[in-house]
């Protein structure tokens, strides 16, 4: 079977999270995450794992398959948690407050592993201890993504895709502020299509 393709247009690895599924509006499809490799290509490709990391993990969920199968279900939990709270947040509302609960259990979890590192000379950096090594390692930067993305001046930015049965998000960052689609080449363009079927 071949798989939907991952696709990082969201502007924001916690929104490409979100867009690993298609939000439809009789529930979720298209599901691109739909075991624990999958996770680790998902988060190669928004730069959150380094190629040797991603293959390390992988070996270590064949050693460790339970666990590799509980952390995808986090990952889905997760998706599902930004999903309603930036949702709520693109549509000018507050999140229920047990979504902002898990939330903050969420953060507290993830920022455990945040540290501070020296990088060149007297630069510091931030890093994720454990990342690359800890199966779960590549949903702490989503997390803590999620977080600063909805706290940051970028929140009024954010935008549910107009496209039907789509529902993909992204950060707006185009200069008059109306971006409308996911990706012009596919719900803009069925949009124009159904337009230029129906005669209006």
């Amino acid at each position: 079977m071949t798989l939907p393709e991952l696709k990082y247009v969201g502007g924001d690895p916690a929104l490409d999270l979100v867009n690993t599924v298609d939000w439809t509006a009789t529930g979720p499809r298209a599901e691109r995450l739909v075991d624990y490799d999958r996770v680790t290509r998902w988060a190669e490709g928004a730069g959150l794992l380094t190629p040797a990391a991603a293959a390390g993990l992988r070996r270590t969920a064949r050693r460790r398959p339970q666990a590799a199968a509980a952390v995808l279900e986090t990952a889905h939990q997760t998706r599902d948690l930004v999903h309603r709270v930036l949702a709520a947040r693109a549509a000018g509302h507050r999140p229920e407050a047990r979504d902002l609960a898990r939330l903050n259990a969420q953060l507290s979890e993830a920022l455990a592993h945040l540290e501070v590192s020296p990088a060149r000379g007297p630069v510091a950096a931030l890093g994720w201890r454990g990342m690359g090594k800890d199966l779960a390692s590549p949903l702490w930067p989503v997390v803590w993504s999620a977080v600063q993305l909805w706290t940051s001046d970028k929140a009024d930015r954010i935008r549910v895709c107009a496209g039907a049965d789509c529902g993909w998000m992204y950060v707006d960052r185009s200069r008059n502020g109306l971006r409308r689609w996911c990706e012009m080449a596919t719900c803009g363009t069925r949009e124009k299509n159904r337009r230029r079927a129906s005669g209006s």
